[in-house]
């Protein structure tokens, strides 16, 4: 299922659905069953309390073999902000990196369409596939010095963060010129379908938590695309 036609999907349940309808784990739980693939939904749905308890390497592994029908689409971005990070993405950089690259469509995309020297991180220990240099790591402790890259991007990655704050500080760290997130217009409910941890409803909120001076922060087709720039 596409992106654009989830984030329909959940603006409807999360804006037109009364709360006390919305958020009961008994209406949820058939909508669960269904995006999870009937597999583990009570550990599932009890995500949002749990995970605070959970070790680098549990948490590592729930995401790596959970299953559901965001894993059958190629990723979880929408064609509209691909299309805006490429053409408002730094054109005088050489080097760019992706923090949180999962499956690598994104960082494919853009090493067919620009001449970015480009490299991924993530938590796994590789991704078949991906036309890029690839780093095992987190994003709250990136294995790498201080402005190392001149544009750092990192998509639909910080809602699932514990530790947001680190997580930012660890973004601008590693830039030199930009950084770009993108990340889900989404409030706060207790039973999501995506294990999100962090909730932007606002791009205020988003603007907040990342806390550049110069930056824009659009709404495309229901994810937050924010560009901010490292000052000098």
């Amino acid at each position: 299922m596409k992106r654009e036609i989830t984030n329909a999907v959940r603006y409807i349940m999360d804006n037109w659905l009364p709360p006390v309808i919305r958020d009961n784990k008994f209406f949820m739980r058939p909508v669960f069953y269904y995006w999870f693939k009937g597999k583990n939904i009570d550990k599932i749905m009890n995500f949002k309390k749990d995970v605070f308890y959970m070790t680098e390497q549990e948490y590592a592994d729930l995401y790596e073999n959970i299953e559901n029908r965001a894993k059958d689409r190629p990723t979880d971005m929408n064609e509209a902000s691909i299309e805006y990070v490429i053409k408002y993405a730094d054109k005088n950089s050489q080097t760019l990196l992706d923090v949180g690259s999962g499956r690598g469509y994104f960082l494919n995309v853009l090493a067919e369409r620009t001449p970015y020297k480009l490299t991924g991180v993530d938590m796994a220990d590789h991704i078949p596939g991906l036309k890029a240099n690839y780093v095992k790591g987190f994003i709250e402790k990136l294995p790498f010095p201080d402005k190392s890259f001149d544009i750092v991007t990192c998509t639909h990655t910080i809602e699932h963060i514990i530790d947001l704050r680190q997580a930012i500080d660890e973004l601008k760290r590693v830039a030199r010129k930009q950084v770009i997130i993108v990340t889900p217009c989404q409030k706060y409910n207790f039973y999501t379908l995506d294990l999100h941890v962090n909730f932007f409803p606002t791009k205020e909120m988003l603007n907040r938590e990342i806390g550049l001076k110069e930056y824009e922060c659009i709404n495309m087709q229901g994810d937050w695309v924010y560009l901010g720039k490292i000052s000098d």
